[in-house]
């Protein structure tokens, strides 16, 4: 039986927190991940020129022309953008991000107030906001732009003073506003996200005076995966990681083995 090849990219070293969990449960598969570090953020671009990167990312990852069995998005902002896109030109599966963690968000609430962090393109497409409606018409889904922390994560400052006061200046005015004060439920809407997780987690708990569930949907993405792909759940000498940067190789590795052991894996410079 062959070894189940599973594909991820993502617009830099944020989405390795999702390689990291799908590879933690499916350590029998071959993981191709790709980083766009020549041109993040995706966050701040528009959706045409998204869908445009994603395409190119999806296929500089079949270059060698690979059977892939799986595609995941681990973009937040590509996932809201360019899953139809995607959807079309490949005939495997094509996972985003959002609709596990919309389905996490629901299941973990019990106000009905989700709060929803990401990149300004994430929250101005209004993706979570319908896939958390469509999946509990009484949800409230409160949304707040935060794109300076892509830039904190990819610098590895997941901590600390310079951190503490982007999430103040962010979630501060926001969590104080009516209604966003119901919030007991906080999607990481950005796969960069979950490295400053104890960060936002501290914050928000001061803002709100009590402590929100925080939801990110890497776990989600690799529990799917593992429901597709039975066969990769157990441990295979042949499943190896391979890891592909746009830009900045050495800069990838340093921040990127914070998330992920890079050490472990095949590490490359490609062009798109």
């Amino acid at each position: 039986m062959s070894v189940p090849r599973i594909a991820i990219f993502d617009s830099g070293v944020g989405g390795l927190t999702v390689a990291r969990a799908v590879h933690a449960r499916l350590p029998g598969a071959h993981l191709r991940y790709l980083g766009d570090t020549a041109r993040l953020p995706y966050g701040t671009k528009s959706a045409g020129t998204v869908t445009r990167y994603a395409l190119q990312a999806a296929a500089a990852l079949l270059a060698d022309g690979a059977h892939i069995d799986a595609l995941v998005v681990a973009c937040n902002t590509a996932s809201s953008c360019a899953l139809p896109a995607l959807k079309e030109r490949h005939g495997f599966p094509v996972l985003g991000v959002i609709g596990p963690g919309a389905r996490r968000a629901v299941a973990a609430s019990r106000t009905g107030h989700i709060g929803v962090i990401g990149t300004e393109r994430t929250v101005a497409s209004g993706a979570y906001q319908q896939a958390i409606a469509a999946l509990s018409a009484d949800a409230v889904v409160h949304a707040q732009a935060t794109p300076l922390l892509v830039g904190l994560a990819e610098e590895g400052w997941f901590d600390g003073p310079v951190a503490e006061a982007a999430l103040h200046a962010y979630l501060g005015p926001w969590l104080a506003q009516p209604g966003a004060k119901d919030i007991d439920t906080l999607v990481l809407g950005c796969t960069h996200y979950p490295a400053l997780k104890d960060a936002i987690g501290r914050v928000a708990t001061a803002l709100l005076g009590r402590a929100p569930t925080l939801i990110d949907s890497a776990d989600a993405i690799a529990e799917e995966l593992a429901n597709r792909l039975p066969s990769a759940l157990a441990p295979d000498p042949a499943g190896t990681v391979e890891l592909l940067a746009t830009d900045a190789l050495a800069r990838f590795a340093r921040v990127g083995g914070l998330f992920f052991p890079v050490d472990r894996a095949h590490l490359s410079l490609v062009d798109l």
